[in-house]
């Protein structure tokens, strides 16, 4: 007889996306509890999508407890981004936060001249982080219109919104990139959530070329590997969820706050002042080419 496969976490599943990180057993830990700050980002700013929870809330908070003020982009999930403006404010630095849907171009156009205005009018620090995922088992049967909604949050949001930013960014400033393990491994029940994240991959390489010529900006990424978010219990079934992360080398999902000081460290020029075009790779083990 096959062993049994033992449960990482609860089986458990939402219904709505990008879903409730206070919905979740176990809590994931993206509060930065532990986080030891040392002023990297002293006096400077930041707009973060999809920083109502998850990855997103950790990399405010740890922006935050590293001294920057901070403007948070979410879709709905009210009651996440509340906590997670609560908890930045209580680092002392200022926090807002905007719901809506960055897929739109002229949402993404009003909510950069909104930061910036609330940033003292300029955005040093920008985060790309926003995104949604759908499995299709069957990929004959993958609908057009889930395609098109893909695409245009996960990779038409960043142009919309980075193209948006730059007329608020000060040369020197640093832009960062939210792809994924998949852009490298592929997935088969993800096809076209991969082929924006390979998109990404792609446009981080590129903008990083132009914009250092152009502005001396720095443009990289993040590639999370199974991560612990909202967006798993809110995308897969409760056997899937329950198992999320055992493919992982280190054979669990990784949790907000392991994946959060990658960009700290690509947002702090004293630490990545020589690196621009590159992709970080928190996946808890797995060996990954370029």
């Amino acid at each position: 007889m096959p062993s049994e496969t033992k449960d990482l976490q609860p089986k458990q599943h939402q219904h709505h996306q990008p879903g409730s990180e206070a919905a979740m057993d176990p809590q994931p830990r993206s509060f930065m509890e532990n986080w030891r700050a040392a002023g990297k980002l002293t006096g400077r700013t930041a707009l973060i999508t999809g920083g109502d929870s998850g990855i997103g809330r950790a990399v405010a908070i740890g922006f935050a407890k590293e001294g920057a003020d901070v403007f948070i982009l979410y879709k709905d999930e009210h009651e996440d981004a509340e906590e997670t403006r609560a908890h930045v404010e209580r680092t002392g630095r200022r926090c807002q936060i905007m719901p809506g849907d960055i897929g739109d171009a002229a949402f993404a156009r009003e909510a950069a001249r909104i930061a910036a205005q609330f940033l003292g009018g300029r955005i040093d620090i920008l985060v790309n982080n926003a995104a949604e995922q759908h499995p299709c088992k069957d990929f004959a049967q993958i609908p057009e219109a889930q395609v098109e909604r893909t695409f245009q949050t996960n990779i038409l949001g960043m142009f919309w919104l980075t193209k948006a930013a730059l007329a608020h960014m000060p040369e020197g400033g640093a832009i960062i990139n939210s792809t994924s393990i998949t852009a490298y491994r592929g997935s088969a029940e993800l096809v076209d959530y991969a082929s924006t994240k390979g998109a990404i991959l792609a446009f981080t390489r590129s903008l990083s070329q132009a914009l250092w010529k152009q502005r001396k900006i720095r443009v990289n990424a993040v590639a999370p590997g199974p991560i612990w978010t909202p967006l798993i219990p809110s995308s897969f079934d409760e056997e899937r969820t329950a198992q999320h992360g055992a493919s992982a080398t280190m054979e669990r999902a990784g949790q907000p706050d392991e994946v959060a000081p990658s960009y700290i460290f690509l947002a702090s020029e004293q630490d990545s002042s020589y690196i621009t075009g590159q992709v970080l790779h928190p996946n808890g083990g797995t060996v990954v080419n370029a």
